[in-house]
């Protein structure tokens, strides 16, 4: 059993391992709803406000309940680490039989893409939201949410071819950590190369846009917390975050073309 736990919590594990007893069950959900909550907020961040923090929350609990009825607590691994996957794959899995990217968003995303690639040729460089947003004669910041929404509809994508056949068995990024070791060498050069682009692109964001990526996607903080840190609202962390999006984007669109 996984160690560092208070006395009842301890009591509630025996009990729930031993008997399969429903009320330490719904105990321990509740103790590690913290977990549901902190995924659903890190995942709503990349989605349009028309998806339903509940909807998220539902899937989440599915895959905190998976994790309960699955753990091996005699393997060494603590059961948030094991609970964590289990509640963002069972959230992208949701958001994928969902279809929660409306059409007029998909169309609106091509149109971007299309732009996009049109002032790159004639620019001969990648052009910025602004410039998209005035050839398509629609908001700066819309421009913004829609590449970041693309990307994650990529992602949800890069999840489905993944998923093997086995309910058991899934792999993916919701899922499992990725095995180096089954790379290629040369794939796994092209991902070190594009990782290294990623990290001298980080490098041109500006002071904001650089601690708010770091604090979200390697301190793992949610978009509020990081406005806590940054003592800016969770509506200007969102702005800085989504502007960071969109100046990663080609990169992150490499990333993913790699899985």
């Amino acid at each position: 059993m996984t160690t560092n736990k208070s006395p009842l919590e301890q009591k509630l594990w025996k009990k729930w391992l031993e008997n399969k007893d429903n009320e330490a069950a719904n105990e321990l959900i509740e103790n590690y709803m913290y977990l549901v909550t902190f995924h659903v907020e890190r995942v709503s961040s990349h989605l349009p406000s028309n998806v339903n923090k509940d909807d998220l929350k539902s899937f989440g609990l599915m895959g905190l309940f998976d994790a309960l009825n699955k753990f091996e607590h005699n393997r060494n691994l603590k059961f948030d680490t094991y609970a964590s996957f289990r509640i963002r794959g069972a959230i992208i899995d949701g958001l994928r039989k969902e279809d929660w990217l409306p059409r007029s968003i998909r169309e609106k995303t091509k149109k971007v893409e299309k732009v996009s690639q049109e002032l790159e040729q004639s620019l001969q460089r990648n052009p910025t939201a602004e410039e998209i947003a005035a050839k398509l004669k629609i908001p700066v910041h819309e421009v913004e949410e829609l590449v970041r929404d693309s990307l994650f509809a990529n992602i949800l994508s890069i999840e489905e071819k993944s998923k093997d056949n086995s309910a058991e068995h899934k792999e993916g990024i919701g899922y499992t950590i990725p095995d180096d070791s089954a790379i290629s060498p040369d794939d796994h050069m092209l991902q070190t190369e594009i990782k290294q682009e990623l990290a001298e692109s980080i490098k041109l964001l500006n002071e904001n846009e650089q601690m708010v990526v770091s604090l979200f996607y390697q301190q793992e903080l949610t978009l509020t917390e990081i406005g806590q840190v940054l003592e800016l609202t969770t509506s200007r962390i969102s702005q800085i975050h989504r502007k960071a999006i969109f100046k990663l984007k080609n990169t992150l669109n490499k990333m993913q073309s790699t899985h």
